[in-house]
């Protein structure tokens, strides 16, 4: 599914992770047949999947794996965006990641509990058995291990987080090093994104990512910045594994958005100058943290890199795939 760049719309550019207006494309229906981990794989086979898969503890998570090959891909998301968003974009004569990673790779994408697709008629919630919310990177990543696992989707694998996806593959792949074998960070979200803001600031970047301001649903995923921060602090330190780091480098909060009396009071151009700011420095800041990676900052796209520029997001994977 395409959509014209600017239906991505000034909310989904205010916040680092915010994830209304961009949609996802209609490969992710609820209503799917449940397929276990040795469908997919068995007799050493890769084979379409689109279902639940059981990860223990009477819960479910939605996947979607394509293609073959090896290592495979795995697609994590930003905040509240369900699978199919990887299959989005505004590109014309490009498709979106998900199918052009299929093509030469196995792939998979998951729903978190609580991602919702928005469309005309209200919002879609994902299969994926509800949980408590908010979540936390620790808890995101050890449901995608016992999902990878139960699965059977074999390993290492090449990880792409996307904003909040992205503290997600970190803290997983400080826990579960020897099951890494590449990652790509989208846009994603930073422990030292607050490191420049004001209290007051910081206060605002969370509430722009609040169900309630973004209209989401009940159960809406959710997290909370400071466990954030905490938890990446403490994680284990990265795999030495090839590793390319995407950086936006378009702010699409312009005055004009600002004007138009669709975003809330306090998102004024002091503060939308502010986190753009301290979005970059923290970018710089998370590169140096890995300085055997690979920063792209000439990426021609706001937040949603693989949206705006999949083919970016592709060629990255292929680096890092080797």
């Amino acid at each position: 599914m395409r959509f014209d760049r600017r239906s991505v719309g000034a909310m989904a550019t205010v916040g680092i992770v915010l994830m209304t207006g961009c949609g996802d494309s209609a490969t992710t229906p609820d209503s799917v047949a449940t397929s276990g981990g040795t469908d997919a794989v068995a007799g050493g086979t890769q084979t379409d999947r689109s279902g639940l898969v059981d990860i223990g503890n009477g819960r479910q998570l939605f996947m979607e794996c394509r293609g073959t090959g090896a290592p495979t891909v795995v697609l994590v998301t930003g905040l509240g965006e369900r699978a199919g968003n990887w299959s989005t974009t505004t590109t014309p004569d490009e498709p979106g990641v998900f199918p052009a990673v299929a093509a030469f790779s196995r792939v998979c994408a998951y729903d978190r509990p609580g991602t919702a697709t928005q469309s005309a008629s209200g919002w879609d919630m994902t299969a994926s058995t509800a949980v408590p919310q908010p979540i936390t990177p620790a808890a995101a990543a050890a449901d995608l291990h016992a999902l990878l696992q139960a699965s059977g989707e074999a390993g290492p694998y090449v990880f792409v987080g996307h904003s909040l996806g992205g503290p997600i593959v970190r803290y997983y792949a400080g826990e579960y090093p020897s099951t890494v074998a590449g990652v790509v960070l989208d846009d994603a979200l930073s422990e030292h994104l607050a490191d420049p803001l004001t209290p007051e600031q910081l206060a605002h970047f969370e509430q722009i990512n609040s169900p309630e301001v973004q209209g989401r649903p009940p159960g809406a995923e959710t997290f909370e910045y400071p466990t954030l921060v905490e938890q990446m602090q403490a994680a284990g330190p990265m795999p030495d594994v090839p590793m390319i780091i995407l950086t936006a480098d378009t702010w699409s909060l312009t005055p004009e958005a600002i004007a138009s009396g669709a975003l809330p009071d306090f998102v004024d151009q002091e503060f939308s100058d502010a986190l753009w700011s301290a979005q970059l420095a923290a970018q710089d800041e998370l590169a140096a943290t890995y300085p055997d990676a690979e920063h792209i900052t000439d990426t021609d796209a706001t937040h949603y890199i693989h949206v705006e520029q999949p083919q970016l997001v592709v060629d990255a994977i292929r680096d890092v795939r080797g």
